[in-house]
């Protein structure tokens, strides 16, 4: 609550102020969201982005990237047709990126799982590619040598398998993460299902901030087609009361004003597509606040889109 209170404090006073740290302790994971079932995630670390996209065309890359005429290419890669689940993991600082990718190895030997490719460092390429060209997650950027990918096929069932593409960065901040694409071809395994939109409404009136998940941007401002507003567009007709602030927060190592500038686009774009989707524009006013208020209700959090109470 106190976290609600001082982002209100920022948006009514405008108060700018020095970025404060967010690095000393692991972010906690997002609340409703479980592990793929083709893998079990490394030991302490926790989901702090989720995403489900159906009937998805999918380029599963099976080898390190290169750029020719102007555009990121694979040497080699195949084109999938199937539901899409992408999920961020932040791990335990004790570790290291070694640790998590030998972990991983071994989980795909155990299970019997087909590696069709993996690198580790520089033999992969540039992690800039990966991160903004491929996973379309700058996040995941991060110096060449901290970087490991392994792409791999799991049988699941009879008439059904999952394609899996794994990618571990350790950033020049030192955060540690393991993100993983999983494209489930055939008969879908079953999948976690987000909790009833009134029991969210529920938590939302109390804490008075709602992050939203499912939120991606391009050219780092404008929301993609793909993202999913559907649980804000529910919650704010089930409580057509109810005013909001959209919050767009990020971090980067870019200055303040940049950051600021940047995510007041994030934030309008998202006010856009919700007025575009039937909410009133006098129900909804988008701010901006960069990387000034880096802890949420979860506590520490990544880049984010969030609804708080006016």
């Amino acid at each position: 609550m106190k976290s609600v209170v001082f982002v209100k404090f920022l948006i009514k006073l405008l108060v700018c102020t020095l970025p404060l740290a967010a690095y000393g302790q692991i972010t906690p994971a997002l609340p409703g969201y479980q592990d793929h079932p083709v893998l079990n995630k490394f030991p302490d670390s926790v989901i702090v982005e989720h995403e489900f996209s159906e009937d998805v065309n999918y380029r599963f890359v099976l080898s390190s990237l290169q750029r020719t005429a102007g555009q990121v290419v694979p040497e080699n890669s195949e084109r999938l047709r199937g539901g899409v689940t992408k999920i961020t993991y932040e791990v335990s600082g004790e570790f290291n990126g070694a640790d998590v990718y030998q972990f991983f190895r071994e989980q795909i030997a155990e299970r019997g799982y087909e590696e069709a490719f993996s690198c580790e460092g520089r033999a992969c390429g540039s992690s800039n590619y990966w991160a903004n060209d491929i996973f379309r997650n700058r996040i995941l950027y991060g110096p060449e040598r901290n970087q490991y990918y392994i792409a791999m096929t799991a049988e699941t069932g009879a008439e059904s398998k999952s394609h899996v593409a794994l990618y571990i960065i350790t950033r020049g901040n030192r955060r540690l993460y393991a993100y993983l694409e999983i494209v489930d071809v055939g008969e879908p395994l079953e999948l976690p299902v987000v909790s009833d939109p009134s029991a969210i409404l529920d938590s939302f009136r109390q804490d008075q901030t709602l992050v939203l998940t499912s939120v991606s941007f391009a050219n780092d401002e404008l929301l993609v087609g793909q993202s999913d507003l559907t649980l804000a567009v529910q919650l704010l007709q089930m409580a057509p009361e109810l005013s909001v602030y959209v919050v767009a927060h990020l971090r980067e190592e870019v200055p303040l004003a940049t950051l600021l500038q940047r995510s007041l686009a994030r934030a309008e774009s998202v006010v856009e597509r919700l007025i575009q989707l039937g909410i009133r524009v006098d129900r909804l006013n988008p701010q901006g606040l960069g990387p000034l208020v880096p802890q949420c209700v979860q506590d520490s959090c990544a880049d984010r889109i969030e609804l708080v109470i006016q």
